[in-house]
């Protein structure tokens, strides 16, 4: 049965709740009157259970569709302002003892070149993206208990934790690696990460089984529980998501809004990001192979419909998708972007020969920090590189409760300004640097209190003379 603060995947993840869900979705996907009662109740951020952004999702009424995307926006706006965060995986290892057949690092795959960084790889990796002007990473790596054991996830952390390089530094690592035991899970805590993150890939079962035919990702209630675990050893920031395409994307969307409210019901407090990647052409992987791609309207929905299902979630969109779709759910509710991603191991530092090939998928937005930096100031974006939430303790329930009456926005606005500031001195090219200075002068007005405006003006100042890393 359907027990949301159960520990038992199919019982949080119940799949008769979900077809019960879908079923109720279809019969009222043109019901005005349920639908405007749920608009109501979202325009009072109270969020919205998996069954009735469900029904948002099917709608099938072209003004309360164009109501759903308004307030999306709307949302979009009052809570996160006109911050993006700014993010770059890096590719530790590419050795996988996994069979998951839409991944290029399935086991079987036997002409992909097969990587792994060593300490100094790591130092020269890092220092390229420190170069660009990023300040957090995330942390990727297959699953391989002989070539990427716990201890080279933590030794590698350290690395990246260490490596200052002229005015650049890692300020926050965010760590995408398989499911695993409470007590690597308290390690990496120890280490000091950000969020831990980690895909479903799909809540299907039945599915998610044929998907991962072989190897320990195969142990579906072993994945599906991993975010217990993680926060059963310390980790009070965690990251969700599916890759749509692998199932019916209906599905997926209530099985994610599903295991965000499990997390809440049974550790008080849910994720701090959701990711809704798309399945992508690879080394040996077909996207096209699978049928259950999604158009770039329906992406569009189902972001809206998360925004409005979990306002105070962050949501991240990847360099998997193009400059064109970005900007479109940019509006509708993603708030952390990637930018000059590479998806192979080493790619920062050198270009791969054809032979030499370890991308994980192939990256639709190819262009450089700087590029998308630019692209967003001009759309009126502060991009941000601000990591001090993390590092002054404002994770987990403390960062929802701040985000749910407001006083974040106290923090996050001054210090995206003064993230922006550092980048701009450090790392633009002159035309984002105009760009940049002119935003920031805009943006220092809308600092509501008096105080806290005079000491980000005092900061920028003092960053235009040489000093770094102010936070709020």
């Amino acid at each position: 049965m359907y027990n949301m603060k159960s520990s038992k995947a199919e019982e949080f993840i119940n799949h008769e709740e979900i077809l019960e869900t879908l079923a109720y979705a279809e019969a009222n996907k043109t019901n005005r009157e349920l639908i405007d009662a749920l608009l109501q109740k979202a325009r009072r951020r109270e969020g919205l259970s998996h069954r009735e952004a469900c029904v948002l999702l099917d709608c099938d009424l072209e003004d309360m569709n164009q109501e759903i995307y308004a307030l999306a926006e709307q949302m979009k706006k009052d809570i996160y302002g006109n911050r993006i965060v700014m993010f770059a995986p890096l590719y530790l290892s590419n050795y996988c003892v996994n069979g998951c057949v839409y991944c290029p690092y399935h086991m079987k795959n036997k002409h992909i070149a097969r990587k792994k960084l060593t300490q100094e790889d790591i130092k020269r990796e890092v220092i390229a993206l420190q170069d660009m002007g990023h300040k957090r990473l995330a942390l990727e790596a297959g699953e391989d208990p002989v070539n990427n054991p716990i201890e080279y996830i933590l030794e590698s952390i350290k690395t990246i934790y260490s490596i200052q390089h002229k005015n650049g530094a890692i300020r926050r690592v965010n760590v995408n690696i398989a499911a695993t035991t409470v007590e690597n899970y308290g390690k990496l805590r120890d280490a000091g990460i950000g969020t831990y993150i980690l895909f479903q890939e799909t809540y299907h079962k039945e599915s998610y089984e044929a998907l991962h035919p072989t190897g320990p990702k195969h142990d579906y209630a072993y994945h599906t529980e991993a975010m217990d675990r993680a926060m059963e050893g310390g980790i009070d920031d965690v990251g969700l998501g599916v890759l749509f395409g692998l199932e019916l994307f209906r599905y997926d969307f209530v099985g994610l809004l599903m295991h965000g409210e499990h997390l809440e019901a049974a550790k008080g407090v849910g994720p701090h990001t959701l990711s809704v990647p798309r399945i992508r052409h690879a080394d040996d992987i077909d996207a096209d192979a699978f049928h259950n791609g999604i158009s770039d309207d329906t992406f569009a929905k189902i972001v809206a419909c998360l925004r409005i299902a979990v306002p105070y979630t962050g949501m991240i969109v990847s360099t998997r998708e193009s400059q064109a779709c970005r900007e479109r759910v940019l509006h509708l509710g993603v708030s952390q972007i990637s930018g000059a991603s590479r998806t192979s191991v080493g790619g920062y530092v050198e270009t791969e020969s054809e032979d030499e090939k370890s991308e994980q998928f192939d990256v639709e937005d190819k262009r450089t920090l700087d590029e998308v930096v630019q692209w967003l100031l001009k759309l009126g974006y502060i991009p941000s590189f601000c990591t001090a939430c993390y590092r002054e303790g404002r994770t987990g329930d403390r960062f929802m409760a701040l985000s749910k009456n407001g006083e974040i926005q106290n923090c996050c606005h001054p210090n995206a300004l003064m993230t922006l500031k550092e980048y701009l001195e450090d790392y633009a090219s002159p035309e984002t640097k105009n760009l940049g200075e002119a935003l920031i002068d805009r943006e220092i007005h809308h600092i509501p209190r008096e105080k806290v405006r005079t000491i980000v003006v005092k900061n920028l100042a003092a960053i235009h003379s040489g000093s770094r890393d102010f936070r709020l």
